[in-house]
């Protein structure tokens, strides 16, 4: 059995972790406390499972508590801080580390203008594996330092990267990616956007070309700033993610040719549906799953396209893809867990 470490277990994303590990047949999970990981929570209990964290073993966090205890990965669902502090002692240790917070996904500059703050462990930076098995797999095989994808760059990089990447997109006329996510994603602190009054029968845009996300998807689709425009929107649901991806080509094809792409990009990889043209995602189609349901439509013209992705942001937006990555890290059956 894997001894896996969890430290943030009382989060959204840690509690949904917690869960999928307790069903992974190769897997033992141990709780981990940490302060700064416990303030940024409202309490310890994993609130999405429903339940208190079960009889595990839970430790307090120290420097030597996973060469102590024969723990073999770590994941960190906390803030960046204490992700920053935790994971060089976990490689110190001589164990593995995922982290499903931003501390790790960008270099030492962007890290600085889009976090507002300078990163504590640069030198980390170009060691860490942005975890997005579909696009780096072999990567994340051999890696110490997994930087777990954020929600909302998960769901635009698996629709835009595989076009990009064939240079068909007509990146001077823009792309715009106009996507949704559930109440969950903005984490378990309250804050006075996330109050039930100020959420229900209610639809909100913030974080207007500004947030953090967005050079995780330059970096890995494959684009510059100037050619891409986000926004992202709070729905009044729980969980889940829609993102609406538009783009021109830049020459006339066929919806077959676009599929054709998306299938030879996505050959092998068991999380990705590509849908037909007769129907579209529907979030309660992935939700409380691992899966990112594609679907794209093509204007008459063949130039105008638009690709429309779905994740839960809690499991293949956060804890789902944690998991993920630890199969292809650990050589498990990729699903496992999972399915």
């Amino acid at each position: 059995m894997l001894r896996t470490g969890v430290l943030g277990y009382s989060g959204y994303s840690g509690a949904e972790l917690l869960d999928l590990l307790q069903k992974h047949p190769f897997v033992e999970p141990v709780l981990l406390s940490h302060r700064k990981a416990d303030e940024s929570a409202a309490d310890k209990r994993p609130v999405v499972c429903g339940q208190s964290p079960p009889a595990l073993i839970n430790l307090p966090w120290s420097p030597s508590v996973v060469s102590e205890n024969n723990i073999d990965v770590v994941f960190t669902a906390t803030p960046p801080e204490v992700s920053m502090e935790v994971a060089p002692q976990v490689l110190q240790q001589g164990a593995r580390a995922i982290d499903l917070s931003g501390a790790f996904r960008l270099n030492a500059e962007q890290y600085r203008r889009w976090y507002g703050s300078e990163h504590e462990h640069p030198e980390l930076l170009k060691e860490a594996v942005y975890g997005l098995p579909e696009l780096h797999r072999e990567k994340i095989r051999t890696a110490c330092l997994v930087a777990n994808p954020g929600c909302y760059s998960t769901a635009a990089i698996c629709a835009l990267w595989p076009l990009l990447k064939q240079e068909w997109v007509d990146r001077a006329a823009g792309i715009i990616c106009d996507a949704k996510s559930g109440v969950s994603g903005a984490g378990k602190k309250p804050s006075p956007k996330t109050h039930f009054v100020q959420v229900t029968e209610n639809f909100s845009a913030y974080s207007i070309l500004t947030h953090r996300h967005v050079p995780e998807v330059l970096n890995n689709a494959g684009m510059e700033e100037r050619e891409f425009s986000f926004a992202a929107h709070l729905l009044p649901i729980e969980r889940g993610i829609m993102a609406t991806n538009y783009l021109r080509l830049k020459r006339p094809v066929t919806l077959d040719e676009v599929r054709a792409v998306y299938e030879n990009a996505y050959r092998g990889s068991r999380f990705i549906r590509l849908y037909p043209a007769t129907s579209t995602p529907e979030l309660r189609m992935v939700n409380r799953t691992n899966y990112c349901d594609i679907h794209c439509s093509l204007g008459s013209e063949g130039t105008r396209l638009v690709v429309i992705s779905c994740i839960d942001n809690l499991v293949k937006g956060a804890a789902g893809q944690a998991l993920q990555n630890l199969n292809v890290m650990f050589g498990f059956d990729e699903a496992a867990g999972l399915l």
